[in-house]
């Protein structure tokens, strides 16, 4: 059973929990968020974006295909807003900023800045809290490489508490979980009627933030 935040005639969005994938893995027995809710609702489902399986979160579905043609049309005009909350690593000195490295894909699984042959790639931070060891962030990506987020938070030597594939791994395991969470989606597919999906914050991630601040 899935956790709805959001549907109407055109859209479902899940609160997607952290250690699921968005779409089937290898092995079809595994369930994922797309199969789940379309047993759940009881028709097919249109994938509008994904959420790597660690990350938790607002994770959006299109009923139809013309719906799911809508959408995608503004997210490559970038007019859908998505916010993210992070828990980095160290204390971040700015109260906001942006991070605008180029970024491509390797054959390890891994993204990564390159100058050179990287996409242009923006994701912009809003500090909430400076803790003892780490900084609470919002963030908003601006482009949508795969990521994004955690490729560029590492890439200035603040990486997502939790996060195995970037940041030193031995560290990084002693976390129960990648402290990355999809906290809401915006976006206006009629002038003046804004839809906004908010996905709470589950309690594995705040009470994560609680007791890491007294552990490490």
């Amino acid at each position: 059973m899935t956790d709805i935040i959001y549907e109407d005639a055109d859209f479902a969005a899940i609160n997607k929990p952290a250690g699921i994938s968005s779409i089937p893995e290898r092995d079809l027995a595994v369930p994922c968020a797309l199969s789940l809710l379309e047993a759940q609702l009881g028709q097919k489902m249109f994938m509008v974006h994904r959420l790597d399986k660690g990350v938790s979160g607002a994770l959006l579905f299109a009923k139809t295909a013309q719906a799911h043609r809508a959408i995608n049309a503004l997210f490559e005009r970038r007019a859908v807003s998505k916010t993210y909350r992070a828990l980095v690593h160290g204390i971040l000195e700015s109260d906001s900023g942006e991070i605008n490295l180029p970024l491509r894909q390797f054959g390890s699984g891994r993204t990564g800045v390159d100058m050179e042959h990287g996409k242009p790639s923006l994701t912009r931070y809003e500090l909430l809290e400076r803790l003892k060891f780490h900084t609470l962030l919002d963030i908003r990506t601006i482009t949508g490489r795969r990521h994004q987020i955690r490729a560029h938070l590492y890439a200035i030597g603040h990486p997502i508490a939790g996060d195995l594939r970037y940041g030193d791994r031995t560290q990084q395991s002693r976390y129960p979980r990648l402290l990355l969470h999809s906290r809401e989606i915006v976006f206006e597919l009629k002038p003046g009627a804004p839809i906004k999906i908010a996905a709470p914050l589950p309690e594995g991630f705040t009470q994560s933030v609680a007791r890491i601040e007294t552990e490490f």
